[in-house]
């Protein structure tokens, strides 16, 4: 079978969810069925010798693939790709910047390619071709030109609609497709070992609350800190561990000491992915607390699959795509997001009754088991790459 090409501006040891995607993709591809195009990081070359398919590095920073510059130098490399390799389909790890070259690529060679959608940049993507006749003008030649547009959820999938009828794009019945994402199963598990991340971090006696989340608004951080102020009376023994880094970490530790909570929350930064699972078995609830905020939404929300793999009982925001990583009432409760006192009873509720976290664990862990998880994730995007590659053939043929 013929490999498949992705552009990625994203792509680890870079983190956050969208890395963490791509980086699974090269992991879980058939060993040379994947060649993955992407900048240069100073930690490179250890991280893509882990992979079993290639990586091709730019000679640029992963930063300077959004100029003018490594744009062209981007679709020249990947048309040489996928000419040496002939390769069979382009994948983008995101609309902006990889379809450009994906689309110069295929009116150079005939290449189909498709675009993976996160939520946040149909957002933003929909406030810019309001704005800019321009912008507009560019999506409606980028999104119109895809094989195939792949949504992390059916919230996503509705943006993709919805902007697209904006733009006057009628798509075919399978242009517009739907991947869940997931966690790996194997990596994120119950039942490890916690006491040596428990010292490394800081993380000692007490009940813990966990979130694994950028440092930014719209996940929710200072609504979960308002709702262990409302708790600390009742369980005076209640932690609560962040990990993450981001712009608002100044003015959430503030907001903590505000509440006089400030002793009961640990911000972790730098956190090895290594230390992630003893970390999530730390917890006894994970907070997703994530809200719609102008152009900024949890497409999918990684993390919440990850907490669901190691056994977590989940409470998160009933925004975005979370419905569908988060099923109510069996793997965790979804709440407004909106509300520390909605956030605060469903974690009373989970806090006094033991059985009913074990239960939501347990039927978290199967759901990452039998269907959110990596291997189901690349599986089903080399399919449906392959089958729109050999529609492309046909048609050409006839």
């Amino acid at each position: 079978m013929a490999p498949q090409l992705l552009l990625t501006y994203d792509f680890p040891p870079i983190g956050g969810g969208i890395a963490r995607w791509m980086g699974e993709l090269a992991k879980r591809y058939p060993p040379g069925s994947l060649i993955v195009s992407t900048g240069q990081h100073p930690d490179a070359a250890d991280v893509d010798a882990t992979f079993p398919n290639r990586v091709d590095r730019l000679p640029l920073a992963a930063r300077r693939l959004r100029s003018l510059q490594g744009l062209l130098f981007w679709s020249r490399r990947a048309a040489v790709l996928a000419r040496q390799c002939a390769v069979e389909f382009i994948w983008c790890g995101n609309m902006k910047p990889a379809s450009y070259p994906a689309k110069w690529t295929m009116e150079r060679l005939g290449t189909p390619f498709g675009v993976l959608l996160h939520g946040g940049d149909l957002l933003i993507l929909q406030h810019q071709v309001h704005q800019s006749l321009l912008k507009r003008r560019t999506a409606r030649a980028l999104l119109s030109s895809a094989a195939v547009l792949v949504a992390n959820s059916q919230w996503t999938r509705e943006r993709c609609l919805t902007l697209l009828r904006e733009l006057e794009i009628e798509p075919a019945d399978d242009q517009v497709q739907v991947v869940p994402l997931g966690a790996d199963h194997v990596f994120f598990r119950p039942g490890v070992d916690t006491a040596a991340a428990r010292a490394r971090y800081g993380l000692g006696e007490g009940r813990w609350l966990l979130s694994v989340a950028r440092l930014a608004r719209h996940k929710g951080i200072d609504v979960a800190l308002r709702a262990l102020a409302l708790l600390r009376d009742r369980y005076p023994d209640l932690r609560y561990a962040v990990v993450g880094t981001g712009e608002e970490r100044g003015s959430l530790e503030e907001e903590a000491r505000h509440l006089g909570v400030g002793d009961q929350v640990r911000f972790l930064t730098d956190v090895p992915d290594r230390d992630l699972p003893a970390i999530y078995n730390c917890a006894e609830v994970y907070l997703g607390v994530s809200r719609l905020m102008e152009q900024r939404v949890e497409g999918f929300g990684i993390s919440l699959a990850e907490a669901s793999a190691c056994g977590v009982a989940v409470v998160a925001g009933r925004s975005g795509g979370i419905p569908e990583a988060v099923r109510d009432g069996e793997t965790g409760l979804l709440v407004d997001a909106e509300s520390a006192d909605a956030v605060t009873e469903a974690l009373r509720l989970l806090l006094d009754d033991a059985a009913l976290r074990a239960r939501f664990g347990g039927a978290g862990r199967r759901s990452v088991e039998t269907y959110y998880n990596w291997d189901r994730v690349a599986g089903d995007l080399a399919r449906i790459g392959h089958g729109f590659a050999g529609a492309v053939a046909r048609e050409a043929v006839s």
